[in-house]
């Protein structure tokens, strides 16, 4: 039945599908206790409101894109990819990617919580292979349809263990891409605390690590989702400093201040992982 509604669903037309998403928003806004409050906390914490106004419009903007995300995401995985490949209304530094494909190297796109992060991939994988990293879905339910929707074209999945990142290492070496999301909090042990909007803030070390061992070219990007349902927008630029959980931070900060109103402020970035694996509180 679930199955049978998400490939209805992802027949609809965009600004329809992002009507959805705006309803979703709203219910959360009024109705998810937890989302608002590591909504709001987060964007406490980064400081980048200029007024309790712009602060409050942040807020009720965030929660409403996070809706659209939410939908949206669920309509890419069903929609043949030829399909969803249309909502790409144009992107924006294509060229860092051919110049590493021209130098031979490997690339590691680095796409945070931001705007919509699915289609990247997607968009890339159409053109040459990708390996993303992913972490494999907590609730049961969810995980068969990761996979039916994330497992085609040609993007590859990694689990986030040593098989995956042996994966990751692999596709680098053969001079292909892989794909990270840099703001997503690693287990214990395989991070570093560094700066998020001044705030210290447990980031993964693999990007450096993987860079340094192959050489790899580390491009950020992400899909910015157009107002109205009118497609997305990729961006893509080089991160040009030494890919340090520092820079890597520093580079997503500048890439939430294009858009912060899309960025996923109700992630709980600022939590302390435990030792034996499970997340503490924030």
């Amino acid at each position: 039945m679930l199955k049978a509604f998400l490939r209805i669903l992802a027949e609809l037309p965009l600004p329809f599908i992002n009507g959805m998403g705006v309803l979703t928003g709203w219910i959360l806004y009024f109705f998810s206790i937890k989302t608002m409050r590591r909504t709001r906390k987060n964007l406490t914490i980064a400081a980048i409101s200029t007024s309790t106004k712009d602060y409050q419009r942040l807020v009720r903007q965030s929660i409403i894109e996070t809706g659209k995300g939410l939908v949206e995401t669920f309509a890419i995985w069903f929609r043949p990819q030829q399909r969803v490949l249309k909502w790409v209304r144009e992107c924006r530094g294509w060229e860092h990617v051919e110049a590493a494909h021209a130098n031979n190297q490997g690339i590691i796109f680095l796409t945070p919580h931001l705007g919509c992060y699915e289609i990247t991939a997607l968009y890339y994988a159409a053109r040459r292979p990708i390996t993303v990293l992913y972490r494999p879905a907590r609730q049961q339910w969810l995980a068969p349809l990761i996979d039916e929707g994330r497992n085609r074209s040609r993007i590859k999945q990694a689990p986030t263990s040593l098989r995956g990142v042996r994966s990751l290492l692999k596709a680098l070496k053969q001079g292909e891409a892989i794909g990270i999301l840099p703001d997503q909090v690693p287990e214990f042990g395989e991070g570093t605390w560094a700066n998020f909007f001044g705030t210290p803030a447990y980031t993964m070390t693999l990007v450096g690590k993987l860079a340094e061992t192959t050489g790899a070219t580390v491009l950020l990007a992400f899909g910015e989702r157009l107002s109205w349902g009118r497609g997305y927008v990729i961006h893509i630029t080089p991160l040009s400093m030494e890919p340090t959980a520092e820079n890597i931070n520093l580079g997503i900060e500048q890439l939430v201040r294009q858009c912060p109103t899309q960025y996923l402020w109700s992630y709980r970035r600022f939590k302390r992982p435990k030792p034996h694996g499970k997340t503490g509180s924030e």
